[in-house]
């Protein structure tokens, strides 16, 4: 188990969404932000890496923060990390069979865009 689905698990409150759901979004942003740190090997490639990281990272911090929980902040971050983790990903996916760190670059993007689909799905 996951530490995010183990702190949602303790979360004394009600959360924003199902526990396994927003655990797998948290999981699946913090893995592609890690993803894209460590794939920043083309000009294009390295600019759509670094701002697939900066906005996983942010959507991670948002998303994981419970108390209040702010729809009208969280849905457009999802949204834009989904935007931003489809480019990134098709992007990395044009360099997957040469350059194995942009495989699994992609797989992390793909992983986190559908992750953040289905959270912003069931905000809503």
């Amino acid at each position: 188990m996951s530490y995010a689905r183990q702190l949602l698990d303790a979360y004394p409150g009600t959360l924003s969404a199902d526990a396994g759901m927003l655990a797998a979004a948290i999981d699946a942003l913090s893995d592609c932000a890690q993803a894209c740190i460590a794939d920043a090997e083309m000009v294009t490639c390295i600019r759509l890496c670094l701002d697939c990281t900066d906005v996983c990272t942010a959507t991670l911090g948002v998303v994981s923060r419970q108390t209040a929980s702010d729809a009208a902040v969280t849905g457009p971050l999802l949204e834009v990390c989904i935007a931003i983790c489809k480019s990134c990903g098709d992007e990395c996916e044009r360099h997957a069979r040469h350059h194995p760190h942009c495989r699994v670059c992609a797989e992390a993007c793909r992983r986190c865009e559908q992750a953040c689909r289905g959270l912003l799905g069931a905000l809503k």
